[in-house]
């Protein structure tokens, strides 16, 4: 089997829901396949996919750090091009960070150093990453789990930025940019007409969309959803519409009438999250309210490139609530709280003690295995989560005592088990670590 059979072999086995459960970003894939006369798709932590021009290739993101050496050498062995230009989809890191590889051979061979093309907003991007790189350290150690993860503090700015679409022409190739809010406020997705080829950056990652991310900036779920559907737009363009998409992760989908299909769903679970979210508001509920009520159409979350694997649609509605309606949940005690640790210790002082908390989480925790269909009126899924509140509690009200750090780790270890998504397990985990 070659590599382009390899890897589209794999988008059809995704596609027919043969890797349900897979996170399509630790899911790091291996090979390259060419998607469509002189296009070249290049699975990695973060894709990057490459077209052959009279002038050089043109590439859309250039990888990680960790695996750009990878991807570079991978299109190296496909052609000896080197890069005209790169357009970055948006400034993530794990998307931006191959560009010194192309430079260098362009170098080698004493030409002009490849061009970046990026919306404008990605400067300022990383000009906010490296005033807080520490924090950036903290969170992504935590919700990755790599404790030597250093964040950087350099980075490849572009040399041509655009503000809202931007075209493009290399070597005989028309490429068309094209900038909409979504997972980041500095995006860009790429249309290639004559190739009928579409990239779509993370505007499409085979998962539930990153769109309610708990530890990072604010998300655009709606205009993401305005993103997919100006995409479908495109089949009604002369030439006909997109026959390849190509995603910031996972692996390509292949024929018109899967794209469209793609396009629309994921459009679809995003407005119903947000118009759900905005009728609790409109009501006057709590944010409480919102994330126990909120609830996505069960036919899209059967799909498998919908998976909460990554991010949850629980998370989006944090993401809506804090879009329109600020930080506040409602709650008027949370508007200007006790300090945590005086919360739990007066109400492990009701309780009997801390030991008391820990102990009543860990029955829920047995509660859960006794009987796993969970009590009545109280899912197995609620008893976990007001084991985790107990827990974190008895923790804050006597962080010293071994028991209560045991019991934590318990019940925080037990939830990474059965969380879904990256961003949870995460978090979890470093709470069970953490103890």
């Amino acid at each position: 089997m070659t590599a382009t059979e390899d890897v589209l072999a794999t988008a059809e086995r995704m596609w027919e829901g043969g890797f349900l459960g897979s996170d399509p970003v630790t899911n790091l894939g291996s090979g390259m396949a060419e998607v469509a006369d002189g296009v070249a798709f290049v699975p990695s932590f973060a894709n990057v996919s490459a077209v052959t021009t009279d002038d050089g290739l043109v590439l859309v993101d250039v990888g990680s750090q960790f695996l750009s050496g990878e991807v570079h050498s991978t299109l190296r062995a496909w052609t000896d091009l080197d890069v005209h230009t790169a357009v970055y989809s948006h400034g993530h890191i794990d998307h931006v960070f191959g560009m010194h590889r192309w430079e260098a051979d362009a170098e080698v061979h004493g030409r002009p150093r490849p061009r970046v093309v990026a919306h404008e907003a990605v400067a300022d991007r990383f000009d906010r990453y490296i005033r807080t790189a520490g924090y950036n350290t903290v969170i992504n150690r935590r919700q990755f789990g790599v404790d030597n993860l250093e964040w950087p503090t350099e980075y490849r700015y572009p040399d041509r930025t655009f503000r809202d679409r931007l075209d493009i022409e290399v070597g005989g190739l028309r490429a068309e940019l094209r900038h909409d809010r979504g997972e980041t406020d500095d995006h860009a997705w790429v249309w290639l007409p004559d190739r009928r080829v579409l990239c779509t950056g993370d505007l499409f990652i085979w998962a539930s969309p990153n769109a309610g991310n708990p530890q990072k900036v604010q998300r655009y779920p709606l205009e993401w959803a305005a993103a997919l559907r100006r995409m479908l737009d495109l089949f009604d363009a002369p030439g006909g519409g997109p026959e390849v998409l190509l995603p910031g992760h996972g692996y390509p989908i292949m024929g018109a009438d899967r794209v469209r299909q793609a396009l629309d769903e994921t459009a679809e679970l995003l407005e119903s999250l947000v118009a759900q979210t905005l009728e609790c508001m409109n009501s006057g509920a709590r944010l409480d309210e919102a994330i126990h009520t909120v609830t996505p159409p069960a036919h899209l979350m059967a799909r498998p490139y919908l998976q909460p694997v990554y991010d949850e649609p629980e998370f989006v509605v944090h993401s809506v609530w804090r879009l329109y309606g600020g930080w506040w949940d409602g709650n008027p005690a949370t508007l200007k709280p006790a300090s945590e640790g005086a919360v739990a210790r007066e109400l492990a002082d009701l309780s009997g003690g801390a030991g008391s908390l820990a102990d009543r989480a860990l029955t829920l925790l047995a509660a859960v295995d006794d009987d796993p269909a969970g009590r009545e009126n109280v899912s197995t899924e609620d008893m976990l989560r007001l084991a985790s509140h107990l827990a974190e509690l008895a923790w804050l009200a006597a962080p010293g005592d071994p028991a209560v750090a045991e019991a934590r780790r318990t019940v925080f270890t037990r939830r990474a088990g059965t969380a879904t998504s990256t961003m949870a397990r995460g978090v979890f985990t470093w709470a069970a670590r953490e103890s």
